[in-house]
């Protein structure tokens, strides 16, 4: 197969890049603004060169990178356009503007295909004017544009979790993304079950295994590893435990009894995803801020570690994350799921 060279803005972890790579694409280039999701980003990806840098910041992209066929993708930061963040859900946040630098630094590499990603609010933000208006400078800048909402659960990763990815091609071609048909769904247990068993607050980073793999999925993510990293988790208080007790797998703040909940000001417009305790014998809900919300373990009364949210996002074992917990949990809520992005990049290669 020939070279193709990747540029990822806006790279966080590296979900897509890791998703490129596994396609068969060389990701030669980086952009990251957090310090902590390029420090990740770059133990991972020691090939890739990593700018560690205010995207806003960069004027100028190294020709000598772009030799060749090229994909440069990304997706600017997001949750200005989440449908469950109403508050920044406007065109006045300007943070729901960076798409902007995505188009600033497209028009300087040019590349033969770019990849948009993003949630799928901006569809529907402003009854659809912003979304027409972003894919307008696609095709301005000499894009021929198609875009598809896709499910990461239809490409066996153990999440349901839908993503906007919008294609566009300088040779003028289209790739129709469509959901595998009759996808097998992988489940959250065969996701965690071979995982050590943690308690609240756990804080060993590096453990071996519970049990060897009896699943595709679990070998997929292993890889023939008997240790690896990620086992933390938030310390919980007595009260929020006790919370948990209350909630069985498929249940959310909704089985909590009202006295144990006083602590919030109205618990009947607490959003559906807070306590929500993960089914094993089924996909999980969005990972997300998985701390934040509260998601809770199948069979433990204690939040997800490092280790089982990343597998959930389908993150292979290998991969390690750097920097205090919070922002661990931040990096990985935040990825696309690689499976999904592998799924993407595959098609445009067919057309190269």
């Amino acid at each position: 197969m020939q070279n193709v060279i990747g540029i990822d803005l806006f790279s966080g972890a590296g979900g897509m890049s890791l998703g490129a790579e596994m396609a068969g694409i060389n990701v030669k280039y980086a952009i990251e603004k957090d310090a902590y999701a390029a420090q990740t980003y770059s133990y991972n990806h020691p090939s890739t060169i990593m700018k560690n840098i205010d995207i806003r910041d960069i004027d100028t992209i190294p020709q000598e990178l772009i030799n060749g066929k090229s994909v440069l993708f990304g997706g600017a930061p997001c949750q200005g356009f989440s449908t469950s963040n109403r508050r920044t859900n406007n065109r006045n946040n300007s943070e729901n503007w960076l798409y902007k630098e995505f188009i600033r630094v497209l028009n300087l590499v040019k590349p033969d295909w770019t990849v948009f990603e993003n949630v799928t609010g901006i569809v529907e933000m402003e009854s659809g004017v912003f979304w027409q208006g972003i894919v307008s400078d696609f095709i301005n800048a000499g894009y021929t544009c198609t875009y598809s909402i896709l499910n990461a659960a239809d490409f066996g990763v153990p999440q349901r979790r839908n993503r906007l990815f919008l294609i566009g091609s300088k040779n003028g071609r289209k790739i129709n993304l469509e959901p595998k048909a009759n996808a097998k769904i992988v489940k959250v247990r065969d996701a965690l079950f071979d995982l050590p068993e943690l308690r609240n607050g756990a804080n060993i980073d590096v453990l071996a295994y519970n049990c060897e793999p009896d699943n595709e999925y679990a070998c997929l993510m292993r890889n023939g590893y008997k240790k690896c990293s990620g086992h933390l988790v938030s310390k919980n208080s007595k009260y929020v435990l006790e919370r948990y007790k209350y909630i069985s797998q498929g249940q959310n703040w909704k089985s909590i009894p009202i006295n144990l909940m006083q602590n919030y000001s109205n618990p009947n417009r607490c959003h559906t995803g807070i306590y929500y305790r993960l089914r094993e014998d089924d996909a999980s809900v969005v990972i997300g801020n998985y701390r934040k919300n509260m998601i809770i373990h199948p069979w433990s009364d204690r939040g997800l570690s490092v280790r089982e949210a990343a597998r959930l996002q389908s993150f292979p074992d290998s991969y390690e994350f750097k920097g205090p917990l919070g922002y661990q949990q931040q990096q990985v809520g935040n990825a696309v799921p690689p499976l999904l992005a592998k799924y993407v990049f595959e098609k445009i290669i067919e057309q190269m």
